[in-house]
């Protein structure tokens, strides 16, 4: 996600000025039971997954911001993570929120055209639903159409 940094702090800006309520989290390739809300203090200020799905109800939209790529162990396999051992698979917990917001969309950075290079894209897809869209001017647009 590095090279995607300056367009998503453009998106986070955007989005804030356009929505009556954003939470934002942070999460690093995959959820899984924790979440941060500054990067830079990952590590000593995590909110428990859970807590966020207990916090926000149903009502409530779900957008996730990633590139997806990412080793497909850490969606199928529990301690497929590649930054602490995960008890449960990202799968588990991709399952869990899109069970929680129905109205649920994965905004991608990258190029439509290279998510076919990845097979953890192609398990994300498939876990939300076909519910990607790239980060496109005409891919935010079927976005926003997706969550209504």
């Amino acid at each position: 996600m590095d090279p995607h940094v300056r367009v998503m702090e453009e998106l986070f800006t955007a989005a804030k000025a356009e929505f009556r309520h954003l939470e934002t989290f942070y999460f690093h390739n995959c959820v899984y039971e924790g979440l941060w809300r500054d990067n830079r203090r990952r590590w000593d200020h995590q909110t428990p997954t859970w807590d966020v799905i207990r916090t926000y109800g149903p009502d409530w939209r779900l957008i996730v911001v990633g590139d997806a790529a990412m080793s497909p162990y850490e969606i199928t396999h529990p301690g497929g993570a590649n930054e602490h051992w995960n008890r449960e698979a990202g799968e588990v917990w991709l399952q869990r929120l899109r069970a929680q917001w129905p109205h649920h969309l994965w905004i991608n950075p990258v190029a439509e055209t290279d998510w076919r290079y990845t097979q953890s894209t192609a398990l994300i897809r498939r876990i939300f639903e076909d519910r990607m869209v790239p980060m496109t001017l005409d891919g935010l647009a079927r976005g926003i159409r997706e969550l209504r």
